[in-house]
Parts: structure tokens; C-alpha cells; sequence
């Protein structure tokens, strides 16, 4: 019996930046309905992995699907329509308009509705805003944040802006979210509200790979673990066995725990 195809299948990827290659030759795979984490020091090649997946970024080399349609090369907006959306390290808000709003544009992208439908403000269009201020309605409140909906995003606090921009990573309902750092800077307690919030979302359907430094996140949340170092996979499996690698622990992931083997973010 053949093997199901994976969801995201990253194919030798490769990107170089003024003759310094960040990336090198990366494949790797991720299984419909997982919570992926990748993982490095910074300059590991993290960020531009995802970058050049999710279209902010062209790969000098390589291929990447999405249940087997190639999406190698396209634009953001058009991975966003076939099921693939980001967020970014740095938190990116309209600062002048409403929660609700916020969210709706992340939606406007990928509604189906077309510049002439939306020009027109034709019935399509009104029924497209319609459903995504619901859709907005119903994210700020499973994020707890549904007090603010109508006030403007500039107001919130941090570790609410990163809530927000996870928010609108899945207004969509993509099929994949790669998430940039989803908890750097924030309390502990927004760490296990961010945590939960990634459980819930994936019980939903929603398959996550996440870039983090925050090594205890990653290795309690995520089912498989990739990490890298200076641009090439170095180690990739299931937590409790990076947790245990060699190679990881002696260089990349933290302090080893002399005494348990154990790996501290």
C-alpha cells in the first residue's frame, strides 16, 4: 500500500544572500494534522526556510508541495488561497482600525470574492464581509480577547498583538500555518495561553510548523522536532529523541543537563 502523501513536502531547498548561503539542500516533511517545530541557533536558516515556503522570499533552489500541488515560487497571496498562511516575528497590525477589521482584511486576500465584485460592493462581497466579521467575532473570542473587537489594535499589549496575528493566520481556515516565533518576548503565562490556543486550533484541523527559540515550547508541544545549524538539517525526530541527541545537545540546543541528559532552553 503506498505511502499518503505528506502535507508539506520541502524538496532541497536552497538560499543564498550576497554568496552567503542561509539554506542548504533542506527536505523535510510534514504530516497533515501535526504540530511541526523547527529549531536552531540564530543564522540556522529558520526564518528564511519559511520565508521562501510561505513566497516572501525567492529559493535559488528547490521545490515545495501542498497535498502534492506544487506551490514552489508563488506569491503570499496565493499560497494564502491554497491553504498555507504565516505570521512574523515582528508583530504586523493595523494600528488605527478595529480587531474586527484587522481580521477581515486578513481574510479580504483569499474570499473568492474579485476586485470587480468587491468595486461594485455586489451582493457576493456583502455576503463575504458578513462571514468573515462573524469568522472575527468567533476567533476573538476563543482568543479572549473579544472585549476589544471594536477597538483599535494599537491599544493592545504585546502578547495581545501576538494573539491577534495568530487570530488572523487562520481566518481563512488554512490547511497549514507557519508561525515566526509565536512566543518570543512574552510572559510565561501568555506562553501557556499561546500553547493551549496552538492545541486547540490543531484539534480543529489546523496543522502548524513553528520556528522558536523557546526550546521547552517546542519540545512539549510538537509531535516531531527538525532541527537546523548553519542552514542544513542537523537532527530531526520525535521530541523526547532530540532531547537526547548528541549533536543537539552538545551544540545547538542549550545547556545540557549533566546529571539527566536533559535539554534546557
Amino acid at each position: 500500500m503506498p505511502e499518503a502523501e505528506p502535507l508539506l513536502r520541502v524538496e532541497g531547498l536552497s538560499k543564498s544572500y550576497y554568496g552567503l548561503r542561509a539554506v542548504t539542500d533542506l527536505s523535510f516533511a510534514v504530516e497533515g494534522g501535526s504540530i511541526t517545530g523547527l529549531i536552531g541557533p540564530n543564522g540556522s536558516g529558520k526564518s528564511t526556510t519559511i520565508d521562501c515556503i510561505s513566497g516572501f522570499q525567492r529559493a535559488d533552489a528547490g521545490r515545495w508541495f501542498l497535498a502534492g500541488h506544487d506551490l514552489t515560487g508563488l506569491p503570499p497571496h496565493r499560497n494564502a488561497r491554497a491553504g498555507l498562511t504565516r505570521t512574523f516575528q515582528a508583530v504586523r497590525a493595523y494600528e488605527e482600525l478595529s480587531l474586527v477589521d484587522n481580521l477581515c482584511l486578513a481574510a479580504q486576500s483569499h474570499d473568492g470574492v474579485g476586485w470587480w465584485s468587491a468595486l461594485r460592493g455586489s451582493a457576493q462581497q456583502r455576503m463575504a464581509e458578513a462571514r468573515a466579521r462573524q469568522r472575527a467575532q468567533e476567533l476573538l473570542a476563543l482568543f479572549g480577547i473579544e472585549r476589544y473587537a471594536e477597538a483599535p489594535a494599537g491599544i493592545l499589549s504585546y502578547g495581545q498583538r501576538k494573539l491577534l496575528a495568530i487570530a488572523a493566520s487562520v481566518m481563512s481556515r488554512p490547511r497549514i500555518v507557519l508561525l515566526d516565533e509565536p512566543v518570543a518576548g512574552v510572559t510565561p503565562k501568555m506562553i501557556r495561553r499561546i500553547e493551549e490556543l496552538i492545541r486547540n486550533l490543531n484539534r480543529e484541523g489546523v496543522t502548524f510548523v513553528i520556528v522558536e527559540h523557546n526550546v521547552d515550547f517546542i519540545l512539549n508541544l510538537c509531535q516531531r522536532v527538525i532541527v537546523m545549524e548553519s542552514g542544513r538539517k542537523l537532527a530531526e525526530g520525535a521530541p523526547a529523541m532530540i532531547r537526547n541527541d548528541p549533536k543537539v545537545l552538545a551544540a545547538y540546543m542549550g545547556v545540557a543537563d549533566t546529571a539527566t541528559g536533559a535539554v534546557h532552553g
